[in-house]
């Protein structure tokens, strides 16, 4: 004998109830999934533009690992906030060898380091003033400012470009008369940092010209206490040795970070060259007080040219990725904020590895006083950690976060 079957509308209502028992044990089923049982707070909407950008979760994860990592170092640093930043940044990216510096370009202390040596955190920054690192691309800014220097050149002078943009052979350096191909800005050229057009600058200059700038930017100096170490600037007098110092594609120029910041602090202030200092002189390898240098002043339009074409490095350039990128730093801080800098990548031997340079400013629009000097040298090994101009850019949204205006509101 057949069942007599369910009335219809005792159907539909075991269907119904069939659906959302499914349901309720999809939704159980997810929060053991992803859930770990902490209940976490529903970010504002005023947060939601910071939530989105990697340091917070650095902080959240330095808080936990305070209790196991000796954070001495970074208590004693004037911002600790951003030496804070810093040490959990080695910590997860793993950078073989690597310093982070940040600088205040208006008084030239130093805010913040750190520094990971052989695959470890270190608690004192002896790569600070070491100058043993090849500067790589961070020399073509002696050649173009010895190129707006001469005046000879501005922004906007056409460099020829002869083949690859990141090779150098002697037939790319070679100008032919009445050449009539293709060619770049001087701007674009440091900014993209291509290398023909730089060497050609270089050997239009000359060496004496060039080593004059180099001079100004602290290379080939002892400095008092030998605090940052004797860097090194020796183009020959012609030939293709020369060539390759202009456009930074030799180990031969060295440059220490403390030297790089130095720089382009004096790049942003528009003032003779000044080593960064701190107060307890970041235990013994930075001067405890200002050490300005002698003979060190470019002109008004020197500084004015070469910081325009390190804001072509960012806004344009090599570094542009990381540094427009709203995901390193938040869109109001990018509208607020002129960020300029300059990469460099090259092998080098002490320590081994293939270099990793970013030198760099971000200076407010509105008040130009506030204004911090970012420098982030990598060595790496096989594996390769982030970028650094990624990491700069990080340290840049944390600062513009503590110092900068927001909607009226001084921090």
């Amino acid at each position: 004998m057949i069942p007599k079957p369910l009335p219809r509308k005792w159907r539909l209502f075991n269907r119904t109830l069939l659906i959302i028992l499914a349901l309720l044990l999809i939704v159980q089923c997810s929060r053991c999934a992803f859930g770990n049982g902490d209940s976490k707070a529903i970010p504002s909407a005023k947060e939601d533009i910071e939530d989105s950008l990697p340091q917070r979760e650095y902080e959240e994860n330095l808080i936990l690992q305070q209790e196991k990592i000796d954070l001495a170092h970074v208590y004693a640093q004037k911002d600790t906030g951003l030496a804070h930043l810093m040490d959990n940044m080695l910590r997860r990216y793993h950078p073989d060898n690597a310093l982070f510096l940040a600088v205040d370009a208006k008084t030239n202390e130093i805010l913040a380091w750190g520094e990971r040596r052989d695959s470890a955190v270190q608690n004192s920054p002896d790569y600070l003033s070491q100058a043993t690192f090849p500067a790589a691309s961070l020399a073509k800014t002696v050649t173009i400012a010895a190129a707006f220097e001469s005046n000879r050149y501005s922004v906007d002078s056409e460099i020829p470009l002869i083949g690859g943009a990141h090779t150098l052979y002697k037939n790319q350096i070679r100008v032919p008369q009445n050449y009539h191909g293709e060619t770049i800005p001087l701007h674009m050229a440091y900014g993209k940092s291509y290398n023909p057009p730089m060497a050609i600058i270089g050997m239009n200059l000359g060496v004496k010209r060039l080593k004059n700038a180099a001079y100004k930017f602290g290379f080939n100096r002892d400095f008092p206490d030998g605090i940052p170490d004797r860097s090194s600037y020796e183009p020959p007098d012609t030939g293709y040795g020369l060539a390759e110092v202009a456009s930074g594609f030799t180990k031969s120029t060295t440059l220490s970070p403390l030297q790089a910041a130095a720089i382009v602090r004096s790049i942003v202030e528009k003032k003779p060259l000044e080593i960064p200092f701190e107060k307890n002189g970041a235990y013994g390898y930075a001067p405890t007080e200002r050490i300005d240098l002698p003979d060190s002043k470019f002109s008004n339009s020197t500084y004015l040219g070469v910081r325009e074409a390190m804001l072509t490095t960012a806004i344009k350039g090599t570094s542009r990725r990381h540094i427009m990128s709203t995901r390193n730093i938040s869109r109001r801080f990018l509208d607020d904020l002129d960020i300029g800098g300059k990469t460099g990548s090259l092998d080098g031997d002490n320590p081994k590895g293939r270099y990793d340079w970013f030198m760099g400013f971000a200076q407010g629009k509105i008040d130009p006083s506030k204004a911090i000097v970012i420098v982030v040298m990598q060595a790496h090994g096989e594996i390769r950690s982030q970028a650094a101009s990624l990491v700069a850019a990080i340290l840049i949204n944390y600062w513009a976060r503590e110092n900068l205006s927001i909607k009226g509101n001084d921090k």
